[in-house]
């Protein structure tokens, strides 16, 4: 089963956008990802919706982040990407004939709901602020600069 990376995808993403005075077009956000600008658009068009970016049309234009980081989470986040699942594992059968099959995915389902709310509310006390801070300190030990093209392979 394939990893949904979207959701430390667009931490990165806004973290570097939290570091840029001008606002930042999908294609620089594209290229320092090393995906489509139409990915970074779309993604981007949810966090739009849900407040947390707007965006600019024309020359200078591009998206910025609309809140403050100390008022957007994690949870946030996952919830404006549609929440998508947590956690890699699942049932070898939804819907099992087998009454072993049944009892083991009634034991898995009880623990993923646990974890999930756990992680879900651990998410919800991470602001990007916390993240911004993290980076910042891993900065200044390193003495590297901040500029966006400088930090990754383009």
């Amino acid at each position: 089963m394939k990893r949904d990376s979207r959701l430390s995808g667009i931490l990165h993403v806004l973290l570097h956008m939290a570091e840029e005075r001008e606002p930042v077009t999908s294609e620089r956000l594209a290229r320092v990802m090393a995906t489509n600008p139409v990915v970074i658009r779309r993604i981007m068009a949810g966090l739009r919706e849900a407040g947390f970016v707007r965006s600019e049309r024309g020359h200078g234009g591009g998206w910025t982040i609309a809140r403050p980081l100390r008022d957007i989470t994690l949870r946030d986040i996952h919830l404006a990407l549609g929440s998508p699942d947590l956690f890699a594992m699942g049932h070898r059968t939804e819907a099992p004939g087998c009454l072993v099959e049944q009892a083991v995915n009634a034991a898995l389902d009880e623990g993923f709901r646990e974890a999930e709310a756990l992680l879900l509310e651990r998410f919800g006390r991470v602001t990007l602020a916390a993240l911004s801070a993290d980076f910042h300190a891993r900065l200044a030990e390193r003495g590297g600069t901040i500029a966006l093209e400088q930090n990754h392979a383009v």
